[in-house]
């Protein structure tokens, strides 16, 4: 064995705990995630959705879009999976999303983007060791344009108490 310090090796630990958000701070999301026709299909079909303008492209030419629309559902789930890593990779849960609103459409080529602010937290009424974070999500295309926006509360743990 050899005189030299051994080297500490760190896990990548994503997401944060509840004391180190703080309201105002807004986390820029990347990398951006393009959505081509076939994740669009794709999910049309796995969530039984039928409706002929995400996936029949003479049907979605004569709408007034003029082309496939990406299924709205599929927007929220890629913004919202944009945003796990930075705020809620430690959550205990989801709390709930409400007004969820789908301002611009996104078609198949379009590349998201996304944003999330911190609009509050508060400790736990039931669990001492968590508290409540409230977050405002932002969902952005390749113009920046913004194409959806929501707020989720999410229960996130607080950090560990430090060991001796």
């Amino acid at each position: 064995m050899s005189n030299q310090s051994v080297m500490e090796r760190y896990a990548a630990m994503p997401g944060r705990y509840f004391d180190d958000f703080k309201e105002g701070d807004i986390y820029h999301h990347l990398p951006g995630r393009t959505i081509s026709q076939q994740d669009n299909a794709w999910f049309t079909l796995l969530t039984m959705n039928t409706h002929p303008l995400h996936f029949d492209e003479e049907y979605a030419a004569a709408t007034e879009f003029g082309k496939p629309l990406v299924a709205s559902p599929l927007t929220v789930a890629i913004v919202v999976g944009m945003s796990v890593s930075d705020v809620s990779a430690k959550a205990i849960a989801n709390l709930g999303w409400k007004d969820i609103k789908l301002t611009k459409p996104v078609f198949p080529g379009d590349t998201l983007y996304a944003n999330t602010e911190v609009l509050g937290k508060r400790e736990s009424k039931s669990r001492p060791n968590a508290g409540i974070v409230t977050v405002l999500t932002r969902g952005i295309n390749q113009h920046d344009v913004e194409v959806c926006v929501f707020e989720r509360q999410m229960l996130v743990p607080k950090k560990p108490a430090p060991t001796a």
